[in-house]
């Protein structure tokens, strides 16, 4: 039934995470979205399906830059699932060390402390290769 079609979408869901975690992104307060590991902000096209349910956690295939950076392929997310499938790149944020603000989005990204440059983990970094 459809249940089971349910848990097998979750299971692709959590592959793509787990592929695309560095193009996480949040809702942010004021508009569109900011990737969780640069900061930068990103928007939900229009035309995307998503872009009137505006949910808290996505994730992106990649940037299309035209008059705003819209996010391609996007897809909602769980937060728990960036810390479950990346655990090096994002942890629990600990309560006694960040602010309020932060404190309410409750992971941090992580820097990679197993690559050879702590800089090889940036998106911007990665695609100049």
């Amino acid at each position: 039934g459809r249940g089971h079609a349910g848990k097998n979408f979750a299971k692709i869901r959590r592959a793509i995470v787990s592929g695309f975690f560095v193009h996480a992104a949040k809702k942010d307060p004021q508009e569109g979205y900011k990737n969780l590991v640069e900061g930068q902000p990103v928007y939900i096209h229009p035309s995307s399906s998503l872009f009137h349910v505006q949910p808290e956690w996505v994730i992106y295939h990649e940037i299309v830059h035209t008059t705003k950076e819209y996010m391609r392929e996007v897809l909602a997310i769980e937060s728990k699932w960036l810390v479950e499938l990346a655990p090096r790149f994002f942890t629990p944020a600990d309560p006694t060390k960040i602010s309020r603000r932060k404190q309410k989005e409750r992971i941090e990204p992580l820097f990679d402390k197993y690559a050879q440059n702590q800089n090889d983990w940036r998106i911007s970094k990665r695609k100049r290769g």
